[in-house]
Order: structure tokens, then sequence, then C-alpha cells
């Protein structure tokens, strides 16, 4: 997409955000219209590519799983490739494809972490100690103060990593699905998100107004070993009316995940 035209695009919503001089007859409309909305539960659909955001996309979550808990394990996970692979692979009804680009809107990410007493964990074990925001962990200790998230603990300071595992979890909602695709961005890649997420708030741009790409591309560390580096970018603006139900689905989902999230042990994490 041309870049001029997205900064454009993004300029135009934020001169329309911009504050008006109102009068007392305003105040008293706007008042009215925000009790109005706070009263509103359904979510607005609109005309879009995304199915998630032009039906009721909660309702048939809630009728195809009866009801029972949305657990994290449900989701289809994007994993982050080795050895250096430029492309994703990604599950798919047909079985995995293989994809040089994910496209979609990010309705919210986290950033867990966890803890292994052992250097190679087995699959589906569960950790010794994980957090949902790697700020506080389960037993409610701050990971700052914690020896294992110092640089240089991971497998007896073979290497400068933690023992402690960081990522970054995405939750891409992609044209074709009402249920997002989990993307798991490995540490090395977590400060390129985070810079990426500062550069749509200097636009006053959330998250989940503009549809992103993440691709990658080929890096190798100090020690010559190869591996992905995840890029990011804002390809499109999303309307208005997307934008604000986008944000509104993507809420009330979060709010449905999280209820479950506290008894969902992580069994792996990038």
């Amino acid at each position: 997409m041309d870049t001029q035209k997205l900064k454009d695009r993004l300029g135009g919503k934020l001169q329309t955000g911009q504050p008006k001089s109102t009068t007392n007859n305003d105040v008293a409309v706007q008042s009215a219209e925000v009790s109005e909305v706070s009263e509103v539960t359904e979510i607005i659909t609109v005309t879009s590519e995304y199915p998630a955001l032009t039906n009721n996309a909660l309702e048939i979550i809630n009728e195809n799983l009866k009801n029972q808990p949305l657990s994290h394990g449900l989701f289809d996970i994007v994993k982050s490739p080795s050895g250096g692979t430029t492309a994703f692979t990604v599950p798919g009804l047909a079985g995995e494809e293989i994809e040089k680009e994910i496209t979609g809107i990010i309705l919210d990410y986290t950033m867990p972490r966890a803890y292994w007493d052992t250097p190679d964990p087995i699959e589906g074990v569960p950790p010794v100690c994980y957090s949902r925001d790697s700020i506080v962990s389960h037993d409610g200790k701050p990971c700052s103060q914690c020896v294992y998230n110092d640089f240089g603990t991971k497998n007896g300071g073979e290497t400068q990593a933690k023992a402690c595992k960081e990522s970054v979890e995405i939750f891409l909602l992609r044209p074709d699905n009402i249920l997002p695709l989990i993307v798991r961005v490995p540490v090395s890649s977590k400060m390129l998100f985070l810079k990426y997420t500062t550069r749509l708030v200097s636009n006053l741009t959330p998250i989940s107004g503009v549809v992103t790409k993440i691709a990658l591309e080929k890096a190798t560390n100090r020690t010559g070993q190869p591996y992905a580096l995840y890029n990011f970018e804002a390809i499109k603006a999303l309307t208005q009316e997307e934008a604000t139900t986008a944000k509104a689905f993507g809420q009330r989902f979060m709010d449905i995940l999280n209820a479950t999230y506290e008894n969902d042990t992580p069994q792996e994490v990038a």
C-alpha cells in the first residue's frame, strides 16, 4: 500500500477526532448520547470484509461451544519458525499452509512468560512458573525481582538469554474467520512489535484501527545462528465504523477469554 496514502488516511481520522467548541445545548445533547451508548450491549454490525464485524460472531461462538469456556488451547497458533525460515506455518481446515505473510486486525495482545526447570522441556509439560503479563507471576510475585529474569541465567550461563522465556501473543482477526489466530512472537522480535504499537500511538491510532501485515526476514545472532525476525506494517486504515466495531468485538472477546485464563495453565511459550 502507498505509505503516503495511509498517512493521509490516518491524518484524516485524527482531524475528525479533534475537539470542537461546544455550547450548553451541545453538552446536553452529548451527555444524552453518552447515556444512550452506555446502555447498548449489542455490537453494531457494519459492512466489512471481516465476518466477525458483520455478524453476531459471539453468539455463533457460544452456540458452537455450547457455552463451554473459551480455552486458550482451542485456538490455532502460529509459532515462530526455526532456523531462520521466512515463512509461517498456518493451521487451516485442510491442514497446515505455508504463508509468506499474515494480515489482519490485531484485536489485542498479551506478553506472557514462563519458566521450566529443565533446558529441554517435553511438549505439553506445564512450566514451573508463568505470567500472563510479564509483570506479576501466577502466584503474585513481581517478575522484575525474579533471578530467572536476569540475562545469562539460561542453561547455566551458556548464553546471555534469560531462563524465563518471554514472548508476545497477538490475537489476529483475519478476513476469513470470526475467531482470531494467535501469532506467537518470540522475545527477539518483542521490541520490534512494541515499537510498532508506539508508532500507532504517535498517530493516536488504536492497534485495532488498522489492518496489520506481519512478515519475516532472516537474521543471525551473535554466534552466527539464523533466526526469523518479525516485521509489522500498517497497510490499511479501517473505516470509523469498522474501527469502532473491531474495538468493541475485541473487548467483548477478550472478556470471554480472560474469564477462563486464570485456570488455563500455558503448556509452552515461544
